[in-house]
């Protein structure tokens, strides 16, 4: 099972028309976002594709901040020092 929940809402895919999609995922255990470019290493997309992105990112962003702060602060780590 995964822990990351993507983004239902986001339907695009590349401009040129072959096939390459975009995925805009959650984690649901830290609050991480995944943007993942799927089928290749880059993709061209129309400016109303591109702002669909950009509000998948600021949704799973919101969504992040949510579960981080259900989780409380994270332990604060002690320097090491070598002396």
């Amino acid at each position: 099972m995964s822990a990351y929940s993507s983004d239902q809402d986001l339907k695009v895919t590349d401009a040129t028309g072959n096939g390459v999609e975009v995925d805009v995922a959650t984690n649901l255990l830290d609050g991480t976002v995944r943007l993942s470019v799927l089928w290749t290493q880059e993709i061209y997309l129309h400016p109303d594709d591109a702002e669909r992105v950009a509000q998948s990112l600021l949704r799973a962003a919101a969504h992040g901040r949510r579960i981080s702060e259900a989780r409380g602060p994270e332990p604060e780590q002690s320097p090491s020092s070598s002396d």
